[in-house]
């Protein structure tokens, strides 16, 4: 299974005992693509089609050596993008998915999974995460037995998008029936490995966390702009971000709307405050999340989105956090389990700069990455707000991060093998 994300793809490789009910994990080989400038997902590529197929030559020389010879014409191969190929539009997407099936099926001697089967597709948010449920849970041995055994949540960040899914646990009210998930796009009915669920979900398309930067780079812009309406010679300028650690510094190029009084696109210096500003920056985080816009059934979330309550219907069970929130928070030494005030005060000591960072000099690699990441404060604080503010967790809530679950990759790959059976 191939992972064609918007800022890198991934192969997952899995070797299943296939005796029982439900198929058993028993090995999974990963790889991804090797970093670049510009990114290394399929729709870095843009009209480069061949390219972007190409791309995914070096996962697939993993599976040329994991596979054995004799099981590879009968091993099935799929490949699924999210968020990138789908903001690059229908006829670039398509035009990159068909190279890459083409390429697939001539230089490998693997079975792709046919095109009605969603062998080679941009892949629906929704189904995005419901599939990483499916893989978080089956990992912790949560559903796939025969027990009634409660659910953990699963929140994913990605580069586009990012994704919500758990099961609400709905109280009975007055001793009569207990309330029920309202019907609508976020209700997600599924059964497996002998029990149904009702999911909640939702996955946020432009709020992943390069989509993220990119709204707060581009609300500072037009700050500035809206300031200066006469006068464009500011872009020439280094401009203050509060969200960029102290005294560091990002080259920042936005495309702009057709008609723009700046052009098609602007290039500008953003440079961090002197002493950091992470109220600041909390502040503009928060807006970029749309929170006051219109609900039209209620309770919401964010950008107008009904959710239930997490404080109401999902208040004591296990949350899980990966992807972005994991890469960012981990290496910054944080543990497996905190709670939402813990992740305030590493935001708060991120954003007042190296005067704060003594703590992080105990924590093998930290100081690296915060001089070598200076959107290290505006990624903390998109999670932040993301989870606080817009997912309204209360501040006290226990969260975890992850990357691995016995040893296999979380992510919503597996829980596609498993819903898919090719």
């Amino acid at each position: 299974m191939i992972d064609a994300g918007s800022t890198g793809s991934r192969i997952h490789v899995y070797r299943f005992n296939n005796c029982g009910p439900t198929p058993e994990l028993e090995e999974e080989t990963f790889e991804q693509t090797p970093k670049k400038q510009g990114g290394s997902g399929l729709s870095s590529y843009g009209e480069d089609a061949e390219g972007a197929a190409k791309s995914l030559d070096v996962l697939m020389k993993v599976a040329m050596d994991t596979v054995p010879d004799s099981y590879k014409g009968c091993t099935p191969i799929a490949v699924k993008a999210t968020a990138g190929l789908r903001k690059l539009g229908p006829e670039l997407s398509d035009r990159i998915l068909r190279a890459v099936r083409t390429r697939l099926e001539t230089a490998y001697p693997f079975a792709v999974v046919a095109e009605e089967k969603g062998g080679v597709e941009v892949m629906d948010g929704k189904d995005e995460g419901v599939y990483a449920w499916i893989t978080a849970n089956y990992l912790l041995g949560k559903i796939g037995g025969p027990d009634d055994t409660p659910t953990a949540a699963v929140f994913d960040l990605g580069g586009g998008s990012t994704q919500i899914v758990f099961e609400p646990n709905f109280k009975t009210k007055g001793g009569g029936m207990p309330e029920t998930l309202a019907d609508g796009d976020h209700k997600y009915e599924l059964s497996f490995g002998g029990r149904d669920f009702t999911l909640y979900q939702h996955s946020y398309m432009g709020y992943g966390l390069m989509a993220a930067r990119e709204n707060l780079h581009r609300d500072i812009i037009e700050t500035m702009h809206n300031a200066n309406p006469d006068d464009p010679t500011w872009v020439n300028r280094p401009v203050m971000n509060p969200c960029l650690n102290p005294g560091m510094s990002r080259d920042v190029q936005l495309d702009l709307p057709n008609g723009h009084p700046l052009g098609a696109a602007v290039n500008v210096k953003m440079t961090g405050p002197k002493d950091g500003a992470p109220t600041q920056c909390r502040a503009l985080a928060e807006k970029t999340l749309k929170k006051d816009k219109d609900c039209a059934l209620r309770p919401c979330a964010f950008d107008g989105v009904h959710q239930p309550a997490l404080a109401k219907v999902f208040a004591v069970e296990d949350i899980y956090l990966f992807s972005y929130f994991y890469d960012r928070t981990k290496p910054l030494g944080m543990p497996e389990s905190f709670t939402i005030r813990e992740l305030v005060e590493l935001t708060d000591r991120v954003c007042h700069g190296e005067r704060s960072w003594d703590v992080f000099h105990t924590i093998e690699g930290a100081i690296d990455e915060l001089k070598e990441r200076p959107e290290s404060c505006l990624d903390l604080n998109f999670m932040l707000a993301l989870l606080h503010t817009g997912y309204e967790m209360p501040i006290d809530r226990e969260v975890r991060i992850a990357k691995k679950i016995k040893g296999n990759e979380l992510g919503w790959c597996l829980g596609a093998r498993y819903v898919h059976s090719f």
